[in-house]
């Protein structure tokens, strides 16, 4: 039987040649990746160890971006920890205030395809929209990898999902993975790869397929897989350096299941409380009041998410007694929409304009809902008091709608305040 692109990835960075789903080895990576949370955690396990050294100063990358800039005491201290270890160690990939991990790495350079990455924080996967075999780790194992290399895996099953179709007006990749969402539900790919095919990717932007990738931790995956086409190859050609692999799983691979999707058949969507596969189309979530709308995040705080957002938003103001946050993902992209006016769009409609950061997406800072108050996210979760009081709802949707809603002051379709 042929070979899935997880099974391939990790058979190339490993010493087990042949293997298959549920095999557990241990095997090699390219890049370890630690936040000011999970960071300062497995900086703490590495300090316990005998005499510890870094495997390699070039393939660990720390950034502090979850309570940045740093909110209180703790989250100063928190990323003093991975400051001070990055310059202890003379770590090639220390960032702070630069943007959110999920976004600046790929930014960078740092992610390339056929690549192992193992990083501390649950959305990981992200980086499977360049091809790359990316999972979570925990602190401890970090801890243990930033001295040895290696990290363990049991080898994934993997689900082929065919996209089919073309997208639909104002529809991006936060529908297309919350529609998924809604099909398989929260657990529906548990610890298993997530392989996106079909012809309804090549109308995906890098943005959208970042987006979808990031969010299939919300359904459980350990990793996700994009082809690498010449949108991808695009992407990384003037930030990666260097040569890179490309997989693709055989035509007689072992899927553990295929489900299609047409493109066509996916509208706009929103989560509603409490979960991420709770999920409606926009005009079925009628009449719901909101306190706070937030754009952004390492899931929609890229520059074509915001773009999107200021296209529905030029021109309006902000309903009176809403708040609107605004986050792009990386200081680069929050230049570029600098430039290209969508921060003035913002600020002149009523908005206000974050650093960039994780900020309110965790309910760590920059935007906390109190008892009672209804936000409408382009984040990606929305248990209870993930933004704030436990007595607070979290809705989740894309760029288009989160826009509009800024503008009615309720869940609205973009088409409702156009014109």
């Amino acid at each position: 039987m042929g070979k899935t692109i997880a099974e391939k990835i990790i058979a190339e960075h490993s010493e087990v040649s042949e293997l298959c789903a549920g095999d557990i080895v241990q095997a090699k990576v390219d890049l370890l990746m630690g936040n000011d949370i999970s960071g300062s955690m497995a900086v703490n396990i590495f300090a316990k160890l005998n005499n510890p050294m870094v495997f390699d100063k070039e393939k660990i990358a720390l950034i502090a971006d979850h309570f940045t800039p740093n909110k209180d005491i703790k989250s100063a201290e928190q990323a003093k920890v991975i400051r001070d270890f990055a310059r202890k160690y003379a770590l090639l990939h220390f960032y702070e205030n630069e943007g959110i991990e999920h976004a600046l790495l790929p930014e960078k350079g740092l992610v390339k395809p056929g690549q192992l990455i193992g990083g501390a924080d649950s959305h990981t996967p992200t980086y499977g929209a360049l091809g790359a075999m990316a999972v979570g780790i925990g602190a401890t194992d970090l801890g243990a990898a930033m001295l040895t290399g290696w990290i363990w895996l049991k080898v994934p099953e993997t689900l082929k999902v065919l996209l089919k179709g073309s997208l639909l007006p104002w529809v991006t990749g936060k529908d297309i993975i919350l529609y998924l969402i809604s099909i398989i539900g929260v657990d529906g790919a548990n610890y298993k790869a997530i392989e996106f095919q079909g012809e309804g990717i090549s109308s995906l932007p890098m943005e959208s397929r970042f987006t979808i990738a990031n969010m299939t931790a919300e359904a459980g995956a350990k990793t996700a897989f994009f082809p690498v086409d010449d949108v991808c190859k695009n992407y990384i050609k003037d930030k990666a350096v260097g040569e890179y692999s490309i997989f693709t799983s055989d035509s007689d691979a072992g899927f553990c299941d295929t489900l299609k999707i047409n493109l066509d058949d996916v509208g706009l969507q929103v989560a509603v409380p409490h979960q991420p596969s709770n999920v409606k189309h926009v005009n079925d979530v009628k009449d719901l009041n909101l306190d706070q709308v937030v754009i952004g995040s390492c899931t929609n705080g890229w520059l074509e998410d915001l773009r999107v957002a200021a296209e529905i938003i030029k021109g309006k103001k902000v309903k009176p007694g809403l708040r609107l946050i605004v986050i792009p993902a990386t200081r680069s992209i929050y230049k570029q929409a600098l430039d290209e006016g969508y921060i003035s769009t913002f600020t002149e409609a009523g908005g206000v304009v974050s650093p960039p950061t994780c900020g309110p997406c965790l309910g760590g800072h920059m935007g906390i809902l109190a008892k009672g108050e209804r936000a409408l996210a382009t984040t990606n979760r929305n248990f209870v008091g993930r933004m704030g009081d436990k007595g607070s709802e979290v809705f989740l949707a894309g760029p288009a709608v989160a826009a509009a809603s800024a503008i009615a002051g309720k869940i609205t379709h973009p088409d409702q305040v156009i014109g």
